[in-house]
């Protein structure tokens, strides 16, 4: 196929192109194991002399072809699929953080990667500072310490829909020689490419709009391939590997040194690879991923100014109105739109937010986000449930926030089930 850069083209054709008489659809490669013809050519697969699969827990065709066709929507030069969304943000910040060393990250972020930094990566002797979403560069500047590994943010933020300035973060992040790690899972490459304004490390979980469908848990690590990691602060790319016979990373792998670790050492030895019957799913749904995202940022926009001008609604948080403190940074990082989460409040506080809730017809309650089916969740009593009331603050969860993730059916039943609802609230 003709090289192209469209990503709505990419969507469909990236990673997987069909020889003669091959099949159209990319195939399901279940299979654990892969045959070789002699011993020497399995031991260099091992010693990583050569390329080609030999166990799909380091690699498989059906996910080589979707982690193909993630990079090139991102514009990286790898990708590495993942269990889970969770999975790629612990692997993408501990393939360069190790006991002793330090984080800088962002406080708005989803309540389970809060977790994981304030939690389990501390127990681990990695230690997190957080910081406001709209930091000044002099705070954040505050920030560092002699042994800060990487900055950590959400493009746009999971449920608080904080705009990250992104060129910033970049710029201080390698005025101090450390990589920048962004989720970007809200916006997807459709809607928001973070390499191009600096970033160097994108994480999703593929089980929201990639996907679309709710059939599949899973995640992905993104290489841009732009960090030094020759400046002196990462010997785990420069010094040699003893678990791979003195390999340097570095050296043998250039721009794709860091992703090459993440699946070569940290895969290897975590586990947590994703299901080739998964990838499958998941490349069904990247295929229509840009008309999706176009449907979901214009519903979303027509709900957000519905609740705008409801009585029953004390406030509402979309970028994508013009009187958002993030209108302008998403208009600059995300011309095209948004996503399709809204985030309200509804007069009377928990209660009445609850209530709403519980008379929604169509769409769910469910713990998800960010598919074609419209869905609603209390992020305070549920996914951030486990942060303190300063915490949530931080965040930027009120105990009044309803996430209204819209899908992509049609605008006029989805305002008639929000009107019925907020009437009974």
């Amino acid at each position: 196929m003709r090289e192209t850069k469209n990503r709505d083209t990419l969507c469909i054709h990236a990673g997987y192109t069909p020889g003669n008489g091959e099949p159209r659809v990319l195939p399901i490669v279940q299979s654990t194991t892969y045959t070789y013809d002699n011993s020497e050519t399995m031991g260099n697969l091992f010693d990583l002399k050569e390329s080609g699969f030999f166990y799909t827990r380091l690699g498989n065709p059906t996910l080589d072809a979707v982690e193909q066709k993630i990079a090139a929507l991102e514009g990286g030069v790898g990708a590495l699929l993942t269990a889970s969304g969770q999975a790629a943000s612990l692997m993408a910040i501990h393939n360069i953080c190790h006991s002793g060393d330090h984080v800088v990250a962002s406080s708005a972020i989803y309540g389970g990667t809060f977790n994981l930094l304030y939690k389990t990566m501390a127990e681990m002797g990695i230690e997190t500072t957080f910081v406001s979403p709209d930091v000044t560069e002099e705070e954040l500047n505050a920030a560092f310490r002699e042994n800060t590994k990487c900055v950590f943010a959400e493009t746009l933020s999971n449920p608080s829909l904080v705009v990250t300035d992104l060129e910033m973060f970049a710029r201080v992040a390698h005025a101090h020689g450390v990589p920048v790690i962004v989720d970007n899972t809200f916006p997807t490459p459709i809607n928001c490419r973070p390499f191009e304004f600096g970033v160097d490390i994108v994480t999703h979980s593929t089980t929201k709009y990639m996907d679309g469908h709710a059939t599949q848990v899973g995640g992905v690590i993104v290489d841009s391939g732009n960090f030094d990691w020759r400046n002196g602060k990462f010997p785990m790319f420069t010094q040699p590997d003893e678990s791979y016979h003195g390999i340097v990373y570095a050296d043998s792998f250039g721009k794709a040194a860091y992703i090459t670790k993440a699946r070569t050492h940290l895969m290897r030895d975590i586990g947590a690879q994703a299901a080739p019957m998964n990838a499958f799913l998941l490349n069904l749904g990247l295929e229509t991923l840009a008309l999706r995202m176009e449907r979901h940022c214009a519903n979303a926009l027509a709900v957000a100014r519905y609740l705008q001008q409801h009585p029953k609604v004390s406030w509402v948080n979309y970028p994508g109105l013009p009187d958002n403190p993030y209108y302008e940074r998403a208009k600059k990082y995300m011309p095209n739109g948004t996503c399709g989460v809204v985030s309200f409040g509804v007069k009377g506080g928990r209660q009445a937010a609850m209530n709403f809730m519980d008379h929604l017809e169509m769409a769910s309650i469910v713990t998800h986000v960010a598919d074609l089916r419209t869905c609603v969740l209390h992020p305070a009593s549920t996914t951030h449930r486990q942060m303190s009331d300063e915490q949530l603050r931080e965040a930027g969860v009120s105990p009044d926030l309803v996430r209204f993730s819209v899908g992509i059916e049609n605008i006029e039943d989805i305002l008639s089930d929000l009107e019925q609802a907020l009437e009974k609230a």
